[in-house]
């Protein structure tokens, strides 16, 4: 709805081809300076970080491919079973937790809508056109 049929078919064109150094550095820059800047967010933006260095180095291509398809299935299901093992359904449905889920729906919302009219409005600034839908 807060996009048009002609605004979803932009064909952005890449600006430049990003050299394989900066692919590399980028993971190593990013993660010294989230560690100096918020260490909280750290050991999150780490493993990120991590996953994002090994897909690009191509080094370790075997263990890559594992971690981005078998791997993340496997975890994914421990990770929802053992958060479901933990979770009591009268601790769960109580005013307050489900008051965090609806701000947190209702935040997703805005940002995504965010995203598509900052797209929209950059468009009216610029000679090289965004697909409103990047900004989703």
């Amino acid at each position: 709805a807060l996009t048009s049929e002609t605004e979803r078919k932009i064909r952005m064109v890449q600006l430049r081809t990003v050299s394989k150094r900066e692919k590399i550095l980028f993971p190593v820059v990013l993660l010294m300076l989230v560690a100096l800047l918020l260490p909280d967010a750290a050991p999150l933006l780490g493993m990120f970080c991590f996953g994002n260095l090994m897909r690009e180095s191509g080094v370790v291509e075997r263990l890559s491919d594992t971690v981005q398809n078998g791997l993340i299935n496997i975890v994914t299901i421990f990770l929802g079973l053992s958060v479901g093992a933990k979770l009591v359904a009268d601790k769960f449905l109580q005013p307050q937790t489900l008051g965090i889920l609806l701000l947190g729906v209702i935040a997703f919302g805005i940002g995504t809508a965010a995203g598509v009219l900052m797209a929209k409005l950059l468009n009216l600034c610029s000679k090289n056109k965004i697909n409103p839908l990047i900004g989703s």
